[in-house]
């Protein structure tokens, strides 16, 4: 079990760092979403089994992010076509098991109501904001900056449907992070991970609760972000030649993905 939550960890962060993807997504898509956020809102109720849970997922967060933050860096900027078909293949293939997990305690027909209300939203500010995104390399970042940045990382780990990386490639720091995680430097990591860890732990509260009195109104709501978030993440196809690349690459990946997700959903 423990192997198997070090495995989800590392999934959910790259997740958490790959442009215009949420690790909240991925940690819906195996299952342990809800596990994560009571795990952090309620850790001194059955703190043994939870402390162990937490540090596994922790664990293979950390080695998603380190592991691979210059391999993702590489992909997006050598290979952005690519690399983005992928990733909206592996995250139609988790859509079955987060509806599973979505409907786990009932369906009623009107939770579809906040599912397309969330899905419109996404697709409307993505169309507002159609500016192309772009990776900017700065200077420095001062400490409160990191503490800040921290906290927006926070919000594409916890929120599926919302991308940190997207985020913090708006404000032009996107590179700076990830050289600074992939060079282990101390003076941006450290501000980094105190506004993560705070941010986190208030956002898990307030889902924990939502969790705990609409569990179904807030999982499809979570739904709509997460497939708003796929149609904005395709890239312009300009050629037969790139349909049929992006074709494959989809069809590929969203069958490994659900496969995946599927077996990983598995005790």
């Amino acid at each position: 079990m423990i192997i198997k939550n070090i495995l989800k960890g590392i999934i959910i962060g790259i997740g958490g760092i790959a442009p215009g993807v949420s690790g909240g997504t991925f940690a819906m898509m195996l299952g342990v979403y809800d596990k994560i956020t009571d795990a952090l809102a309620n850790f001194y109720i059955d703190f043994k089994s939870k402390f162990i849970f937490l540090c596994s997922i922790g664990l293979g967060v950390g080695i998603g992010i380190i592991g691979f933050s210059r391999i993702l860096e590489y992909l997006f900027v050598s290979y952005e076509f690519a690399s983005k078909f992928v990733f909206v293949g592996i995250m139609i293939g988790s859509i079955p098991s987060i509806y599973n997990e979505a409907k786990k305690e009932g369906f009623r027909r009107y939770y579809l109501f906040p599912m397309i209300l969330t899905l419109l939203l996404t697709i409307v500010l993505a169309i507002l904001d159609n500016s192309n995104v772009s990776v900017e390399k700065i200077s420095s970042l001062s400490f409160k900056e990191s503490v800040f940045y921290g906290g927006v990382i926070s919000l594409g780990t916890i929120i599926p449907g919302i991308s940190s990386s997207v985020l913090l490639m708006y404000a032009g720091v996107y590179s700076i992070i990830l050289d600074a995680i992939g060079s282990i430097k101390i003076d941006i990591l450290l501000p980094l991970g105190l506004g993560f860890v705070f941010v986190t732990l208030i956002l898990s509260k307030c889902i924990n609760f939502m969790f705990r009195r609409y569990y179904g109104w807030t999982y499809f709501m979570v739904l709509g972000f997460v497939i708003g978030s796929i149609a904005t993440l395709i890239p312009p196809i300009a050629s037969i030649k790139d349909f049929m690349i992006g074709l494959i690459l989809l069809t590929i990946s969203t069958v490994l993905s659900y496969r995946l997700s599927q077996k990983l959903l598995k005790n």
